[in-house]
Parts: structure tokens; C-alpha cells; sequence
């Protein structure tokens, strides 16, 4: 890991030893202060910084959530959930404080109401035996889509992985 600042990073440089194209992340934890986690995802790349803080590298494609959470004397003050699908070389993104070079967003979402809600989906999908990162993208943005309105998302199902199983098997 090299010395330089880079705020991208949350103030750290890309590490040598990373595999090209990998999109990275920095987490945080800080007991009772802050928390940057991935909920799930299939990192293929890892490094610890120091005790509280460590990069994780994911293969173009792959899909994982980063969770942020803060508070101070008085509260939580930050808390939020972004589903992302790293890209591949030259493919256009969204920048995201912490992810390099950002990725493609298929869910934001702040606040703890919501931020629960997506961690409630999140487990109904595992309850299903799927990993979410192999959900389809299509219901992250249906999830972030109807939070955002402030309407209940459906349920992810069987039916539905399936149908996505097969979709993605047959298209390029």
C-alpha cells in the first residue's frame, strides 16, 4: 500500500497488488462509531490496512452491497445501503465515496427505515437458498424504485431467479 492520500479511497491508494479491473472498497469499523461493511458480495480480492480498517476487490459483473454506518455523541448519523454491480474496463459508472472506481448503481438508499428494509430483503432472499449477489439486477433497481416512492417492493422468488438464471444464460 503506498503513503499518498487518496480520497477516493477513503484516504488510501490503490494497492499494487490488486488485480486489474477490480473494483475496490474500503471498510471501516470503529465500535460504536462507524461501520463501512459489505452485506454480501463474492470478493475476490483482499487486504488489511491496520485494525480497523481493510480494502476488498471485486471481479467485473459481480454484484455486492456496501453498508455505511456512523454516529456521534448524539446518534446515528449516517446510515445507508448501495447495491452495486462492478464494472468491467471502460464501461461507464457512478462514484461512490469509498469504491474505486465507483460501479454501476442498482440501489441507494439512507436512512435506517429503509436501510432495514433492504437488509430484511436481503435475508429473504438467503432464506431462499440464493446468494443475493446472484440475484437479478433488475430487482435492486425495483427495490431502490418502490423505497424511494415509498412503496412496498415484492418479494424476490424462485420463479423469478429462475427466469433470470436462464435470461442471462442465453444473452451475451
Amino acid at each position: 500500500m503506498t503513503d499518498f492520500h487518496d480520497h477516493r479511497m477513503g484516504g488510501h491508494a490503490r494497492p499494487n497488488d490488486a488485480p486489474p479491473f477490480t473494483t475496490l472498497v474500503h471498510l471501516t469499523w470503529e465500535e460504536g462509531r462507524i461501520e463501512h461493511r459489505i452485506r454480501f458480495g463474492k470478493p475476490i480480492y483482499q487486504r488489511t490496512i491496520d485494525r480497523h480498517s481493510r480494502v476488498v476487490g471485486f471481479a467485473p459483473n459481480s454484484v455486492f452491497a456496501f453498508v455505511r454506518w456512523a454516529s456521534n455523541d448524539y446518534g446515528t448519523v449516517v446510515s445507508r445501503i448501495d447495491i452495486l454491480r462492478a464494472i468491467g474496463r471502460g464501461e461507464p459508472f457512478q462514484t461512490l465515496p469509498f469504491v474505486r472506481p465507483g460501479g454501476d448503481l442498482l440501489l441507494k438508499l439512507h436512512g435506517w427505515p429503509k436501510v432495514e428494509r433492504v437488509l430484511q430483503l436481503i435475508d429473504a432472499i438467503e432464506a431462499l437458498r440464493i446468494h443475493p449477489a446472484d440475484a437479478a439486477p433488475a430487482y435492486w433497481r425495483h427495490v431502490h424504485n418502490r423505497l424511494t416512492a415509498g412503496v412496498e417492493p415484492r418479494l424476490y422468488t424462485r420463479e423469478q431467479h429462475d427466469a433470470w438464471r436462464v435470461r442471462r444464460s442465453i444473452l451475451p
